[in-house]
């Protein structure tokens, strides 16, 4: 009598993907090049010039931020999209691609609490190491929250940064980028060098600490459980959270943006 043939594993916990860290690097670097030639695009379309104290995208609109913050999407679901049709990948499977209802409450109460507690208690270190002050912290949000008075560039600027951004972010990140890292480089290495990227790829010094800590918070969710779907949420409600404090800061909360901005 023969032994009995083993279950084969979960396709969804699959532990090494079609594509290796070379890929991943080479995705990233596509990303950065498509990224900042689209930028330079539009805003040369935009008719924006930089002046003496302010960058080109600092004068920008909210709609023109808005815009801009797509322009990482096209070189990350590109270069995604490249790589799994040159090799044989089943993308729900192999992304993990599946969200489930109890994502929803867990996911909410994570990325809130990512945003309220874990971004303070990261930031006010990193700062002091980088000898920033509080009001350095705060400028990129007052920025955002000058330019908040304009409704359609708010709804554009929800619409990019709680639905697309958590969408596309976590499919490269953490459905394509991080699983190949814990395959090669081992279970903690690989989710720091994942959240490691998702920081950089932010181009924000003094946020850099609390989004890699955040970044492996997101990481742990897919890691754990296999899947997208908590982190896409924890990542929406995070960013929701950003995007209405904007709003409140643009009018309730204004003076605590008085003397932030030069």
């Amino acid at each position: 009598m023969s032994a009995p043939t083993p279950a084969p594993a979960r396709p969804d916990l699959r532990p090494v993907p079609p594509w290796g860290l070379a890929q991943v690097g080479l995705a990233a670097l596509v990303t950065l090049v498509v990224s900042t030639a689209l930028g330079g695009l539009i805003v040369a379309v935009a008719g924006l010039e930089a002046t003496g104290d302010q960058s080109a995208q600092e004068r920008a609109s909210l709609v023109v931020v808005a815009i801009l913050q797509t322009t990482l999407w096209v070189g990350m679901l590109g270069s995604v999209f490249f790589v799994l049709r040159s090799r044989p990948a089943t993308p729900v499977v192999d992304l993990g691609l599946r969200v489930r209802w109890s994502d929803v409450p867990l996911g909410i109460v994570l990325g809130v609490a990512g945003q309220l507690v874990l971004v303070p208690a990261v930031s006010w270190p990193w700062t002091r190491l980088l000898g920033s002050d509080a009001d350095e912290l705060r400028e990129p949000a007052c920025r955002l929250a000058e330019k908040a008075d304009d409704p359609l560039g708010v709804v554009l600027l929800f619409a990019i940064t709680v639905v697309g951004a958590p969408v596309v972010e976590e499919v490269f990140f953490r459905g394509f980028a991080q699983r190949p890292a814990v395959a090669r480089l081992g279970r903690p290495l690989g989710l720091l060098a994942t959240a490691a990227l998702f920081g950089l790829t932010h181009f924000q010094l003094e946020q850099l600490a609390a989004l890699v800590a955040f970044g492996l918070v997101l990481g742990y969710l897919a890691d754990r459980t296999g899947r997208l779907g908590p982190g896409i949420v924890t990542h929406m409600a995070f960013n929701a959270t950003t995007v209405v404090t904007l709003v409140l800061l643009s009018s309730s909360l204004g003076d605590q943006c008085r003397g932030v901005l030069p």
